[in-house]
């Protein structure tokens, strides 16, 4: 079973050789949204530093890792939500290819729940790449209704598919 905890500096090296088995994978089944250069060393200290990276450990090592944040990007107010509503947003979310099917981004977005609630927050999102089938599944059997879908300035040429989910 997994376990979630934040993300500190010493598992920087663990969270990038996750994300650089991610990537070929991603690509190799024509998801574009994260390449070399992204997300890199850089992105994942700052989330680091501003406490919001968490990670899914199981048998004691990284398997999974997800930023969850406050920050919502300009272009989610082409999706179908009230982007003035703070929400908390699940963005960066890999799961160790070796890990996958045992429960690692349902630990992760269980925790953004547990977030939302510490935080007051009573909405989630998030959004995936229009090529990434497996959480285009994951995301409403949680309990998320798909809200549209964007382009975003930083990854051009890509769509993006955008959740929401309400707290009661």
């Amino acid at each position: 079973m997994p376990s979630t905890r934040r993300a500190i500096l010493a598992d920087l090296p663990a969270i990038l050789a996750l994300v650089r088995r991610v990537v070929p994978l991603m690509q190799a089944s024509g998801n574009f949204q994260w390449t070399d250069d992204y997300p890199n060393a850089e992105v994942f200290t700052n989330d680091i530093a501003r406490q919001q990276l968490w990670v899914a450990e199981l048998d004691g090592a990284v398997a999974g890792v997800a930023a969850l944040t406050q920050d919502q990007d300009a272009e989610y107010a082409q999706a179908d939500w009230d982007v003035t509503v703070p929400a908390l947003v699940t963005h960066r979310l890999a799961v160790d290819p070796a890990a996958q099917g045992r429960g690692i981004a349902l630990a992760l977005m269980s925790e953004a729940e547990r977030q939302a609630v510490a935080q007051g927050l009573s909405v989630l999102r998030v959004d995936t790449n229009s090529e990434n089938t497996a959480t285009q599944k994951l995301f409403p059997k949680l309990g998320y209704r798909f809200a549209g879908e964007i382009t975003l300035a930083f990854r051009p040429g890509l769509r993006f598919f955008c959740y929401e989910k309400r707290l009661a």
